[in-house]
């Protein structure tokens, strides 16, 4: 079990634009997954870009049956998504409560489609492509950006609404990021 140190928001590395993967099934890429599983399970993360672990390639991860982080989220199912094209469908925009273990302690309310297309590659190559709605919409839309050097206070129209989780919900007992 390899637990990668997180990237906090104010590293340069957050901010540059990833790489895309040529290889797929190769010992680097499968090491890198791993990794990446580990360190989003310790950290009790809805998912993680490889960028968060200082690695800039085109990689994210995402999924949970149960998340203490956000107890009022549906399932989202396990998936890694390599290379990812985003495509929103309608142009319906929810705001939502978004934390990162980028910027822990922290939450803010962002706008994000509420239903995209999204394709991608899973570590072997194959095509995933999926229409999705609701949170698993939003943990997509968070972590792709991520590979664009994006953190979600750059998407917020209302700083008002960001500040720390306990601060915010007093009275929920949210895990710390």
């Amino acid at each position: 079990m390899t637990v990668r140190n997180v990237l906090r928001m104010g590293d340069p590395r957050l901010q540059q634009l990833a790489e895309p993967v040529s290889d797929f099934g190769t010992e680097a890429l499968r090491r890198l997954l791993e990794d990446m599983r580990d360190t989003m399970r310790a950290t009790n993360g809805a998912g993680l870009a490889a960028p968060q672990i200082g690695v800039p390639l085109r990689v994210v991860i995402f999924g949970f049956k149960h998340n203490a982080r956000y107890p009022d989220a549906g399932e989202v199912p396990e998936t890694v998504l390599i290379n990812p094209q985003i495509t929103p469908v309608g142009d319906v925009i929810e705001e939502g409560w978004e934390g990162c273990l980028s910027l822990p302690g922290l939450r803010g309310c962002v706008p994000r489609f509420s239903q995209i297309s999204y394709t991608g590659r899973d570590e072997t190559g194959a095509l995933i492509a999926r229409t999705v709605g609701g949170f698993h919409a939003r943990v997509v839309q968070h972590e792709c950006d991520h590979l664009d050097g994006i953190l979600y206070p750059m998407r917020m129209r209302d700083m008002r609404k960001f500040g720390f989780t306990s601060e915010l919900f007093p009275e929920r007992e949210v895990p710390e990021e």
